[in-house]
């Protein structure tokens, strides 16, 4: 192909995908560290700016692949990373080196799921060795994420109704992208069912937690472990790894954080 007919990225095109990779990491960790710390609690808006930046951003690095097998399940959960952590900011101390911790962290996080999404585009056309590992770097980043989405949500103080049709929505998104992570293909009616199922699930139960007397974080992190046992567990039903021992895993973990929750919850009439 000549020079003259190559797609232009970031107006360098000969920029490897992984240097585009780190100039948007770059581009969106400044903007999330100075709208944030100039801007104050007015940045919230632009937190939403910023994660459809990001989603514009991984077009713009990997649209070559993207072109050639374009799902929309591939820019959901770079959206609601960048969205969770634009929203949680305003939680932590407003210290310097908090927040400068928090923009690392988002950091590199971002550059792990970028890197995840380019092999998903690759791997929905061919085998990829590296499959299984992007799998568990995009489940790790989608526990966070809804982690930090539940804990802003929460803390929102929101009416009841609202609050959970809120999480419903951003339950049913993220968990359709994590079941499509093992399918690469559209959701089946069968698929979509399920994915709806869980959502539901989770629903119900924000509700009840909405009158739980229990610090937000806590709740966050109960709802949180809770949504990675169902997803987890549809994982390895998906993988044909659905055993005893790997069941009891995860069923521990929900005992784990509702013990947590029970712990940290107010009595006190």
């Amino acid at each position: 192909m000549s020079r003259r007919r190559r797609p232009f990225v970031f107006l360098l095109p000969f920029l490897t995908k992984r240097q585009r990779f780190i100039i948007a990491v770059v581009a969106l960790s400044l903007g999330l560290f100075a709208t944030q710390h100039l801007l104050g609690k007015s940045g919230v808006f632009v937190s939403f700016l910023l994660s459809f930046l990001t989603v514009f951003f991984l077009f713009l690095s990997n649209h070559q692949d993207i072109k050639q097998n374009f799902s929309p399940f591939l820019f959901v959960l770079p959206f609601f990373y960048s969205l969770a952590f634009g929203l949680f900011y305003f939680l932590v101390p407003a210290r310097f080196l908090t927040r400068l911790l928090m923009t690392s962290l988002y950091a590199g996080g971002l550059y792990s799921l970028f890197l995840s999404e380019n092999i998903f585009t690759v791997a929905s056309m061919r085998t990829i060795a590296l499959l299984s590992s992007a799998r568990t770097v995009s489940f790790i980043i989608t526990i966070i994420s809804y982690f930090f989405l539940s804990n802003v949500i929460f803390s929102l103080n929101l009416p009841a109704v609202s609050e959970a049709a809120i999480v419903f929505s951003y339950t049913f998104l993220l968990t359709a992208q994590s079941i499509w992570s093992y399918t690469f293909s559209k959701l089946s009616s069968f698929h979509f069912i399920w994915v709806f199922a869980l959502s539901s699930c989770l629903f119900e139960l924000s509700l009840i937690l909405w009158f739980w007397p229990s610090d937000p974080t806590f709740i966050a992190l109960f709802l949180t472990g809770i949504f990675y046992t169902f997803v987890g567990l549809s994982h390895v039903w998906l993988d044909k790894r659905l055993f005893r021992n790997i069941l009891w895993e995860y069923i521990w973990v929900s005992v784990i954080v509702f013990c947590i929750l029970f712990l940290f919850t107010s009595w006190k009439p």
